[in-house]
């Protein structure tokens, strides 16, 4: 199973710049999709099917803003759109599929980037959403949880843990948050097989900052740890520039 994780950043926008085109190389079986900025209606979904793709849609209320999607050949033996969170489920960052005993998430984890109100709220969906794992884990242990999710964990995954101390994003809170998660069974996959520095996923528009690799790793593919054993590849692919984030690549031998 190869699924990869992709903040596109509008997909729309993703589309007119070689997004389908980078479908048609086959890059994953999976590809689970935060930040469409869409509706299904709104997009040439076709597209995906004549590639073999099925396309699962939980896009956020207000138009142009947040959403997920998942375009997969495997298909589903079921689909949960939303956590049951009032707020999360109206901004559309939750969509889960069952593929036999394996569950796959994708998320959108909320930003602070905007202020002291969206900080607040971004503490009390990573809250609500660890208790939702740990509910689920009790009757479907085999978890893959992807996205974007708008925290860098270590020094190692940000260009500048110095001058980024009080960023939101790499606030003490949030990454005591993501100690909390890998501590509760969650492994990080990319990790697992690269354990070297300078490789991101996010860069500012601002400074030249992709060119010159001043970036953040934001995007994740974890798994709870009776999958670890099954861990092959992963991998962040920075070639890849339809959107201001790049994929993420894991595969699992299932």
């Amino acid at each position: 199973m190869r699924i990869v994780s992709y903040n596109v950043n509008g997909l729309r926008s993703a589309m007119t710049k070689g997004f389908t085109e980078w479908l048609q190389s086959d890059p994953a079986d999976i590809i689970c999709l935060q930040e469409i900025k869409a509706h299904q209606e709104n997009i040439d979904f076709q597209q995906f099917e004549k590639l073999g793709y099925e396309h699962y849609w939980y896009p956020a209320q207000k138009k142009g803003y947040s959403g997920v999607a998942v375009i997969t050949r495997i298909k589903p033996d079921f689909v949960q759109y939303g956590n049951g969170h009032l707020q999360s489920d109206s901004e559309g960052r939750f969509i889960r599929l069952d593929f036999g005993d394996i569950t796959l998430i994708n998320t959108y984890f909320p930003s602070g980037t905007s202020g002291e109100e969206r900080q607040t709220y971004k503490y009390q969906w990573l809250e609500e959403f660890l208790q939702y794992l740990h509910e689920l884990k009790k009757t479907r242990p085999n978890l893959v949880v992807c996205g974007d999710y708008n925290i860098c964990h270590k020094p190692i995954d940000i260009h500048d843990p110095v001058s980024n101390k009080n960023s939101t994003g790499f606030l003490p809170e949030e990454r005591a948050w993501m100690d909390r998660f890998f501590d509760s069974g969650f492994v990080d996959t990319f990790r697992q097989f690269n354990p070297d520095p300078h490789q991101y996923s996010w860069w500012s528009f601002r400074a030249n900052s992709r060119n010159n690799n001043k970036g953040w790793r934001i995007d994740y593919i974890n798994v709870t740890s009776p999958l670890q054993a099954k861990l092959k590849h992963a991998a962040i692919y920075q070639q890849v520039k339809h959107s201001d984030h790049c994929p993420v690549f894991l595969e699992l031998a299932l």
